[in-house]
């Protein structure tokens, strides 16, 4: 007897019984021995596809979701055989086709943790745990964390990662200011760049870098997951927004600064001292600068925003310090104090009222951008530092007593009197002020010559205008000190405040003036701030000009005024007969080593010259900043006619050598700088034996230290690409003048030449490093064509 079912059917029989018993249990077990039959030939045929083409048909895992669904003959709505819809009644309706499917789910950012706490890693490590606010602050050029949840545990094989930081209202890849921040398996440092450093189930652990030269400001970031189907964005979120600082901590930023002391002082410290009164009567207050009060770091950034300037060039200090002096005056910008010398303050608070930063600068954040009623030159200075330090600038309150204000770029404070030696008013624009407060803050000056870095004078009293704002600095305090006022920025009105003589002038009778009197030390005196880590006021005046009547002294005075309006109020001299010249013999000397430089001085004239020559060498860093004035020396020379003189100078570790003088006869003034570098020993690299991949090898790196000095913990980092990623080798100690050889091993993982690169790091010596050329060799394998097995040699 036959079956009433048609075996060519396709699909699963309903377990249905018409009374032909014999035939419904032979076509059963027909049915699941050929069903059997072709569930272990899918599996065959699936691993083999696994095998072969792992990308395209990938294994299900844990992350999958595999189901079964069930389609009847004309059915437009499948039943899931998960959820028991698939009934008697349904399955007497007809044939049935069973199919198995697999989804792989979409891994998407579910939450989002800055690990922005106080006391958390980033705020403690970045030195932002002082700011009163719950927002994540960091500092640029240096890592910090972020913790994201997602829907599912990350899979680095399929799933893609990448965060985004924008800043400003037009955020540009090209400008720096849209950060696409790529997810790499390593963290190379100085770059934007983030790496996994830790995953637990669903959860995972960025750490991220940004460059030391980052535009500061306020980021918008978001996360983007994506495969190769599809991406998903987990959005902006302003209670996440990322507050990015300069980082004078970073060695690679350009305000970094070395003393830890100072960095205490002129960053952390809140409560500051300001100077005022006459040079003999020197009065102080105590100006409560606030620069981690809650909303003031937001108030920081809305002064930058409201200057209307490009956010890409936020992260150049010299840049930002001088759109910050431009905005805490109010001319040209309804920045935020508004200057007042009337005597009458009726609608506003007297300048004498205010004792501190933060209830300004909340006034004008508050009142979004109305200038604050009103101030004078100590609260432009004291709002001034605020937002540096907020911002991470170091930058300390500066006074200046009998402080010039020249109004003509004479570089000298002009006093007209007519024929009968009465002033005439309408011609005395210049002043002598009792007492003027400004700024100085810390920076290198890439944008300047060697020297210029360190300490740079900033006002944001609205005196004259730079370059059409009424705006001061960064002037370098190097360069004032020596007259050299056509360097950038305003050195010439800094110059004048603390270094020009008074000059007297008589109109004639044909209506031109005659000079008839100079007074030469009666401008800058005892320019003072707070001590370091004390309320004692320390005098810098020696930063800013050479002792008052000293040889160096009018040399820069002299040299100042041939760039000023009044050139012929110093005269010029009879002759330029006399020249000078620095030169190195030989090869760059060696750390350790003494250099010797040869000073040339020629005297081209007929006759006998008296030369007074200065010369100074100091110690610098890379960056230009002046650290420490290392000798000194002063020298009279009595040239024949047409004589050259050769002096020379040995000295330990003098990078650049500064020298000034005049000449007695005719009045010649003399200058000229030399910059050197030492050269530091290498490290030479050894390869022991043959190197092949997959295979152990090894290095041996040799140093010899070349001071006469231990070197404190020293840390050997070596890597090399297809080599061995990076890695730190903490030493100890190298005695003076030791030699010492360390071995590392390490396993090629590519083929072909590459390079070994280590370098030694400890405080007493830096820029130590070394290369060596090694070629890796392929693994050799063997193939047996009888059994297609590989054996390797």
């Amino acid at each position: 007897m036959t079956s009433i079912r048609n075996r060519s059917t396709l699909g699963r029989f309903p377990t249905v019984n018409f009374g032909y018993e014999e035939d419904k249990e032979k076509e059963t077990e027909e049915a699941e021995e050929a069903e059997e039959n072709k569930s272990q030939k899918e599996n065959s045929c699936q691993q083999w596809l696994w095998k072969v083409c792992p990308c395209c048909c990938p294994k299900p895992n844990d992350d999958d979701l595999t189901d079964t669904l069930i389609i009847g003959p004309g059915d437009e709505n499948p039943k899931d055989s998960t959820n028991n819809s698939v009934t008697d009644d349904d399955e007497l309706e007809g044939n049935w086709l069973h199919i198995q499917f697999t989804i792989r789910l979409f891994v998407t950012v579910q939450s989002v943790d800055l690990m922005k706490s106080k006391s958390g890693e980033n705020r403690t490590e970045h030195h932002t745990d002082l700011y009163q606010s719950e927002n994540c602050i960091i500092r640029r050029g240096q890592k910090f964390h972020i913790l994201y949840t997602l829907s599912r545990p990350f899979n680095p094989n399929t799933d893609k990662l990448h965060l985004e930081f924008k800043t400003g209202p037009l955020p540009t890849v090209s400008k720096g200011t849209h950060v696409i921040i790529p997810l790499v398996e390593e963290l190379k440092g100085n770059r934007w760049e983030a790496a996994i450093v830790s995953q637990t189930d669903k959860s995972i652990k960025l750490s991220v870098n940004s460059p030391a030269s980052a535009v500061i400001g306020k980021y918008q970031v978001s996360v983007e997951t994506s495969n190769s189907t599809k991406k998903s964005v987990f959005t902006h979120d302003s209670a996440n927004d990322v507050y990015m600082l300069f980082n004078p901590w970073c060695k690679d930023d350009t305000v970094f600064m070395n003393s830890e002391d100072e960095r205490n002082e002129y960053v952390l410290n809140e409560i500051g001292r300001i100077y005022y009164g006459t040079e003999n009567q020197i009065g102080v207050r105590t100006w409560n600068y606030g620069q981690f009060d809650d909303g003031i770091l937001a108030a920081c950034i809305f002064v930058l925003e409201k200057s209307g300037t490009p956010p890409s060039g936020w992260g150049d200090p010299v840049n930002v310090v001088r759109i910050i002096s431009a905005m805490i005056n109010a001319p040209d910008d309804s920045g935020v104090v508004q200057g007042n010398w009337s005597g009458v303050y009726s609608d506003g608070n007297a300048p004498t009222v205010w004792s501190g930063s933060v209830e300004i600068l909340k006034q004008y954040h508050k009142t979004s951008g109305k200038p604050v009623k009103y101030g004078q030159c100590w609260i432009f200075a004291g709002v001034f530092t605020t937002v540096l330090r907020c911002l991470g600038i170091p930058s300390r309150t500066v006074s200046n007593f009998s402080s010039a204000h020249d109004t003509d770029v004479s570089l000298t404070t002009d006093i007209y009197l007519d024929e009968n030696l009465e002033p005439i008013e309408h011609l005395n624009a210049d002043s002598v002020w009792n007492f003027h407060v400004w700024n100085d803050c810390w920076m290198a000056r890439p944008d300047l010559p060697e020297g210029y870095g360190g300490w740079q004078a900033v006002d944001a009293t609205p005196q004259e205008t730079s370059q059409g704002t009424f705006r001061c600095g960064p002037a370098s305090l190097a360069a004032v000190r020596n007259g050299q006022v056509y360097l950038k920025h305003d050195c010439p009105f800094v110059f004048a405040e603390v270094n020009s003589d008074k000059i007297y002038w008589m109109k004639n009778a044909d209506g031109t003036f005659s000079q008839i009197y100079s007074e030469k030390k009666v401008v800058g005196h005892k320019i003072s701030t707070k001590a370091v880590g004390s309320d004692e006021r320390s005098d810098i005046t020696h930063l800013y000009k050479h002792a008052e009547g000293t040889e160096e002294e009018r040399i820069a005075v002299e040299t100042a005024c041939r760039y000023g309006s009044k050139a012929e109020a110093y005269s010029s001299p009879t002759a330029e007969d006399i020249s000078v010249e620095v030169t190195m013999d030989g090869k760059d000397p060696n750390m350790g080593e003494d250099a010797e430089l040869t000073i040339t001085v020629q005297n081209s004239s007929s006759e006998q010259r008296n030369v007074f020559l200065h010369s100074q060498a100091a110690v610098m860093y890379y960056t230009g900043v002046h650290k420490a004035t290392v000798r000194k020396d002063n020298t009279d020379l009595a040239m024949l006619p047409n004589e050259d003189y050769k002096g020379h100078l040995i000295d330990q570790a003098a990078l650049m050598l500064t020298l000034s003088g005049r000449v007695s006869e005719t009045q010649q003034v003399l200058a000229t700088q030399f910059s050197f570098r030492l050269r530091t020993p290498d490290l030479i690299i050894k390869p022991i034996g043959k190197a092949v991949v997959g295979e152990k090898t090894a290095v041996e790196i040799l140093f010899t230290n070349p001071l006469p000095q231990v070197l404190k913990a020293v840390i050997f980092h070596v890597e090399g690409l297809g080599l061995l990623s990076a890695q730190k080798i903490p030493y100890g100690d190298i005695g003076s003048h030791a030699s010492v050889s360390i071995t590392e091993h390490f396993t090629p993982t590519l083929p072909g030449p590459s390079k070994l690169l280590a370098s030694l790091d400890c405080k007493q010596l830096t820029q130590v490093h070394g290369v060596a050329d090694i070629t890796v060799e392929k693994r050799m394998t063997l193939l047996w064509p009888c059994t297609n097995q590989g054996f390797t040699f």
